[in-house]
């Protein structure tokens, strides 16, 4: 009962912690939450760790780095107490490597050394390999493989924290020493069962293998920081001291940094690394393994301030290197080792323990091979010999293995004493293994013991008899009688196999004898060996680009004639060698802008088909931007051709593709600065303008070069190809534009638009200040007046026009054309009496260009020289000879639409002039109700036009009366007084022409009281109420006095 309390006690706690770490805004609060859970769950009380573990993983998605630190930890934690529980954790270790918080990464870098360790020696220990583990594994096998990329990071503490785990996952997959005492946690490639399908031996080796080379070019990596370089030195000859099968790599990457440490460090930094080198070599040489490079070693030690005494203590005693051979000698190596160096002497050495076979002197070769096999073919070794040589077999079975392999089948022998028996006896014919050395000591006792026999004859026979001295001729001895040559397949072969040795092997530290080496090698020999390096090249050419480029030289030296020919080549064609070279490195770098900008920029000749490859390239979309820009560069740095690569540019200006146009335009736009190049680029801009004088597009327009397809008639795409390059360069040389203006005369209505439609941006550019294009405009070429108004339009849309585009436009205006449209763009900087002179011309133009024209003049686009209420009255006030009626009253209606501007107190003040006018405007009256209709509180002031008009009589001019009548109608009954105003006779012609006012005006009049009826004149009485009794008046209230205009006007809502 105490201990499910005390369970349910801690399950609380967690909970009220999870609880708590979930909503606490502070750091530290929630860290102390969190490292409660860990503490419960991992120590405390394990058995809820599977219940909550995913509570504890979800703040993997919290904004507190150190929360995201504290959570590596604990999974850390969690791999070792619960490994069943590691593919639960995998996915948020992968999510949390790939936060953006540079602490963060370096915590799951160092977590994940001993977390890969774990599920590695876990998955070698399941007795079976569920999903769950095999996913796990890919997905670790993904963040070891993120990890080995994070060496290349920005950041140095992830630098190093990844070369650290590098040097875990090295010593994990690769086979320990058998002399080394393996530690208990240790875990090496013997732990990985053969059986493990999803982590094979081989894959594991092969991968530390590269692993580690990564490792080596780190260190030796020019640009290496201090401390990445200090944690690579320790790290390497760690792995050499655990792993005796990387002291050979590992001492050559320490003799290279040593002779080039890298440029960028400090003279304090020098002095750490100087210092920990010293202090790691002599870590190092202690190791019995290492005492073969002891030499090489030793002088660098003692350029670090390394003693010879120091030296010669940290190397390891014979007795114990004697030890170490002993029991780290394979059976291979053991045989290896006794056949190398056969004593000659009859003396057996007694107390040699190297193999105890050698101690009986009775046995013969053959004996002595069986028994030194017996007791060392272990089971273990006989797998590994296997696997070793199963690669090496061929594809074919020898006749000899049937011959012996029918041998044992006959005899149906089996077991270990049959297999010593035929091994001793291929041990004995190649003359290795212990057998071999009882062999040379029988000889050599054989060798003796006649030598002995010789010098007993000598001296038993007499003394020869002094005899003449003959001289022996020496015959000279020739090579060529004593070899047979070689055939010609196989001196390739063998010559091929060598090249390629040099190819593949370690880079020597002097590089530029190794470029020479290969170079001269490509250049002199036959085309396998050509082919050879050239695939060797082209396989990694960001790292092989020296080694192009001295090739290239040596073949444009043979090529020009300043090298002899190789006589290996003489055969061949000298002048296609370079060419196919240089296209095949083009070929191969043509997604690497870096590479291959440098080769072309660094080659000695750019080919013709060269060029054409890059070419090819620049087509594309995505690549042309960095393409024709090479192109430029070519253009500037290799004066030889430039005119070759400068119309290679220039055919781009032309090209289907808007985005290689664009670019190809941008690059040609930066060469026109040259003085030296801008006439050839702007004549080549003109050839392609003068191409639209012709019927149909040119040739040169068409084709794979250019991206379409022939084409019998102009179409956008091809007027634009022609006009582009020229406009482009308008702004850098304005006096381009005349010459446009020519064309533009010659060319058909489609390419006038798209001429009219390109120069809106170039134009601009030049702006209206431009001495040229005010000579243009001054000049106007005949038939060019479109285009020039277009200019003028484009100069003054965005702001009002100088003075002298003015007066330049205004003197076109007065002398040579007489279109009024020229007058629109420079409206605002006319003066008044000149806008009103213009009006009637102006009013006739298209409805769009009419309103284009009143925007100006409203103030629209600037200021303007003319008032609204002064354009309203002239426009009332134009001559019926100069414009019809229809025209103005359009222009008029057009004005009144402009609500914001004619406003209903504005209309007032044109009305009072318009009234002021003698005669008085046509369009009084219409103009009077359109503004009624917009502005129906205007009723009062129109009352008082009405009540004026009258005493001007507005019965002389009929439109004027019939607008007035029509103006009464629409203002009944406010119009009635002022209808009872107007003479008899006049009276009596509006109600004949309205009838439809005499029944309301008769009601209105008979609403009147006596008093008010006798104001009223008897005539209009009688016309009004006709010849009858009229009926007694009745008591109505007393009208309403009429408003005077000022105060209606001041009446006015300026919201209707």
């Amino acid at each position: 009962m105490d201990h499910s309390g005390e369970t349910q006690s801690d399950e609380e706690l967690v909970v009220q912690c999870l609880n708590d770490a979930s909503l606490v805004q502070e750091t530290s609060e929630k860290l102390n939450n969190f490292y409660k859970i860990q503490e419960t769950l991992l120590r405390k009380t394990p058995s809820l760790l599977s219940k909550y573990l995913q509570h504890v993983l979800n703040f993997t998605t919290d904004r507190s780095a150190d929360i995201k630190k504290a959570l590596v930890g604990f999974i850390e934690e969690l791999s070792k107490v619960r490994e069943s529980l590691i593919p639960k954790v995998m996915l948020n270790l992968h999510m949390l490597l790939c936060d953006e918080s540079i602490p963060v990464q370096k915590r799951v870098i160092q977590a994940t050394i001993t977390i890969y360790r774990r599920t590695l020696a876990w998955l070698c220990k399941a007795p079976n390999i569920t999903e769950d583990m095999e996913n796990s594994w890919k997905q670790l096998c993904a963040i070891k493989l993120e990890i080995a990329n994070m060496i290349d990071s920005d950041n140095d503490g992830v630098r190093t924290s990844s070369v650290k785990f590098l040097e875990c996952v090295v010593l994990c997959q690769s086979y320990p020493d058998e002399t080394e005492n393996k530690r208990a946690n240790d875990f090496s490639l013997d732990d990985v069962p053969l059986t493990l399908k999803i982590a094979r031996r081989r894959k594991l080796e092969e991968e530390a293998g590269n692993l580690f080379e990564v490792l080596v070019k780190f260190h030796g990596s020019p640009h290496i920081s201090s401390a990445n370089l200090l944690a690579c030195i320790g790290v390497l000859t760690n792995i050499a001291k655990s792993r005796a099968e990387f002291i050979v790599r590992v001492v050559s990457a320490i003799e290279s940094l040593y002779m080039n440490l890298p440029p960028t460090l400090t003279t304090t930094q020098v002095s750490s690394v100087k210092k920990k080198l010293k202090t790691e070599l002599l870590s190092l040489i202690r190791h019995p393994a290492a005492y073969d490079y002891v030499t090489k070693l030793s002088p660098i030690l003692t350029e670090l301030g390394c003693t010879q005494q120091e030296i010669t203590r940290a190397i390891p005693k014979a007795d114990d290197r004697r030890k170490y051979s002993k029991r780290s000698l394979s059976s291979e190596s053991l045989v290896y080792q006794l056949s190398k160096k056969p004593r000659l002497d009859t003396n057996f050495d007694f107390d040699n323990d190297t193999n105890d076979a050698l101690d009986n002197v009775f046995l013969n070769p053959q004996e002595a091979n069986e028994q030194f096999i017996l007791e060392n073919l272990t089971l273990e070794k006989a797998v590994y010999l296997i696997f070793t040589h199963i690669p090496k077999l061929p594809n074919t079975v020898p006749p000899e293995f049937l011959n012996d392999y029918a041998k044992f089948y006959k005899t149906g022998n089996i077991g270990k004493l049959y297999l010593a028996a035929v091994l001793g006896e291929q041990f004995t014919e190649a003359n290795v293994g212990p057998g071999a050395k009882i062999a040379a000591r029988e000889k050599a006792l054989e060798v003796s013991k006649k030598r002995e026999r010789e010098q007993e004859e000598e001296k038993e026979k007499p003394p020869p008899k002094k005899e003449k001295v003959k001289v022996l001729r020496i015959k000279t001895l020739k090579l060529s009688e004593i070899t047979k040559p070689l055939e010609k397949d196989t001196k390739e072969r063998l010559l091929v196999s060598s090249v390629k040795r040099l190819l593949y092997s370690d880079k020597p530290s002097n590089k530029q004898l190794y470029q020479k080496v290969i170079t001269t090698m490509a250049t002199c020999f036959s085309k396998p060996v050509r082919d050879s390096v050239l695939t060797f090249l082209r396989s990694d050419l960001r790292n092989n680009v020296e080694t192009a480029l001295a090739w290239l030289f040596e073949e444009y030296s043979i090529m020009q004639g300043f090298s002899r020919v190789p006589p290996l080549r003489r055969d061949g064609k000298i002048d296609d060698s370079y060419n196919l070279l240089l296209c095949s490195f083009i070929n191969e770098c043509a997604n690497d802008a870096l590479i291959i900008s440098r080769l072309l920029l660094e080659a000695p000749l750019i080919t013709e088909e060269a060029l054409n490859e890059l070419r090819v390239i620049c087509r594309e979309e995505r690549k042309s931007a960095w393409a024709l820009g090479l192109l430029r560069d070519l253009t500037l740095r290799k004066p030889p051709k430039q005119l070759t690569f400068l119309n290679a540019l220039l055919s781009f200006t032309t090209y289907k593709s808007n985005m290689v146009r664009d670019h190809a335009i941008g690059h040609v736009l930066e060469l026109h600065k040259r003085f030296d190049l801008r006439l050839v680029i702007e004549e080549f801009a003109r050839m392609n303008l003068e191409f639209l004088k012709l019927p149909k597009p040119p040739e040169s327009l068409s084709g794979i070069n250019q991206g379409r397809v022939k084409s019998e008639t102009w179409n956008n795409d091809f007027i634009k190809a022609c006009l582009t390059p020229y406009v482009s360069l308008l702004p850098a040389n304005e006096s381009l534009i005349h010459d446009l203006a020519k064309v533009y005369v010659q060319t058909s209505a489609d390419i006038k638009r798209i001429i009219l439609r390109l120069i809106d941006e170039p134009i601009r550019s030049m702006g209206m200040d431009s001495p040229e294009l005010l000579k243009l405009v001054e000049e106007c070429p005949k038939g060019s007046e479109t285009l020039v108004t277009r200019l003028i339009h484009i100069l003054t849309d965005k702001g009002p026009p100088n003075a002298e585009l003015v007066q330049k436009v205004r003197d076109l205006y007065n002398s040579r054309v007489s279109d009024v449209r020229f007058l629109i763009p420079i409206l605002n900087g006319l003066t008044k009496k000149e806008i009103i002179s213009a009006l009637p011309k102006l009013i006739k133009l298209n409805p769009v260009v009419v309103r284009e024209v009143f925007n100006r003049l409203l103030g629209l686009h600037g200021d303007s020289p003319i008032t609204p209420i002064e354009l309203l009255v002239s426009l009332h006030l134009i001559d019926t000879n100069k414009a019809d009626l229809k025209t103005v009253m359009k222009a008029t209606s057009m004005c009144l639409q402009e609500k914001h501007v004619y406003t209903q107190e504005v209309l007032a003040v044109v009305m009072q002039q318009l009234m002021d006018q003698t005669p008085l405007p046509t369009l009084l009256m219409r103009t009077v109700i359109q503004a009624l209709s917009s502005y129906p509180r205007l009723s009062g002031f129109v009352m008082n036009i009405l009540q004026r008009l009258i005493s001007k009589k507005v019965w002389k001019q009929k439109v004027v009366w019939e607008g007035f009548i029509k103006c009464c109608q629409r203002t009944k009954p406010q119009s009635f007084a002022v209808l009872m105003q107007l003479p008899p006779a006049q009276l009596t012609e509006a109600l004949s022409i309205c009838s439809e006012l005499k029944e309301p005006l008769r009601e209105h009049l008979l609403s009147f009281t006596e008093a008010q009826r006798a104001h009223i004149p008897s005539a209009v009485q009688e016309i009004v109420l006709g010849p009858f009794t009229m009926p007694p008046p009745t008591m109505v209230p007393a009208p309403v006095a009429v408003p005077t205009a000022q105060s209606d006007v001041l009446a006015v809502d300026p919201e209707s």
